[in-house]
């Protein structure tokens, strides 16, 4: 079985475990200091809500919301720096800028009463949908197997990118698995690809064999006149008789 360093292990969940600590850091000084940090997050289709697509993700409504997002953000990114190490951040990053920017042109608002959409769970469906396209874009099975898991754990959360529910930011989870998928299109052929057996064509020199078979046809041909010109009694003994003329009448036979 592999080892997996420490060291290596380290540099996988170093970002991931960081930027967990940052949103709780965050959520506890706003919900003990009252901060109202909602108002940092995706108000659509106006200035003041440009600034939700850099801070959105950092900020949780109550400890449900961000307690439901912080295993599974864990988990999807540390995977993403595992598997795809070469291009970890750039993924990461246009899911994070790309998700956040259609969400402020396509999330909903409401005129009377303005709409901040806020929270983790766009990166959430960015990164699972990125984790699973790119095992099959590339055609790698190990990473085919890394997207069975992303879907076994999480598939059930694909019911988020629907209308069910209005309280919830369907339109993120939406905008984020769209972004992901973007992504994993864009950068498949960059990162781990699936190896490629190929076998060396050889090079047949037809005139070569030619001449090699007339060889053997002349060698074949010499082999059949020698062997008829110097053609070897068929037995494989002679028997020679000696007479010995002691008695005529008697005449002896001897054999060798």
């Amino acid at each position: 079985m592999r080892k997996f360093p420490l060291a290596e292990l380290l540099s996988v969940i170093k970002f991931p475990l960081l930027f967990l600590i940052i949103c709780w850091i965050v959520f506890l000084a706003d919900t003990y200091l009252q901060l109202n940090l909602f108002q940092f997050g995706v108000n659509p289709r106006t200035l003041s809500g440009l600034k939700g697509i850099i801070f959105s993700i950092f900020i949780h409504g109550d400890f449900g919301h961000i307690i439901n997002n912080s295993l599974p953000i864990f988990i999807l990114s540390s995977m993403i720096f595992y598997f795809y190490k070469p291009i970890a951040w750039p993924a990461i990053f246009l899911v994070y800028i790309i998700s956040g920017i259609w969400l402020w042109i396509g999330g909903r608002n409401n005129d009377v009463i303005p709409n901040y959409h806020f929270g983790a769970s766009t990166l959430i469906y960015g990164f699972s949908t990125f984790l699973f396209f790119s095992g099959v874009f590339r055609k790698h099975k190990q990473l085919m197997m890394v997207s069975a898991f992303v879907v076994f754990m999480y598939g059930s959360i694909t019911y988020g990118i629907f209308p069910f529910d209005r309280k919830i930011s369907w339109e993120g989870h939406l905008f984020g698995a769209l972004s992901g998928v973007l992504v994993a299109f864009s950068y498949r052929k960059d990162g781990p690809q699936p190896i490629l057996y190929e076998w060396p064509e050889e090079e047949i020199d037809l005139e070569a064999i030619a001449n090699q078979e007339l060889l053997q046809e002349q060698n074949a041909e010499e082999l059949i006149r020698a062997i008829q010109n110097n053609k070897p009694s068929l037995d494989p003994f002679q028997i020679v008789y000696h007479y010995k003329k002691n008695d005529e009448s008697n005449p002896t036979e001897l054999k060798d």
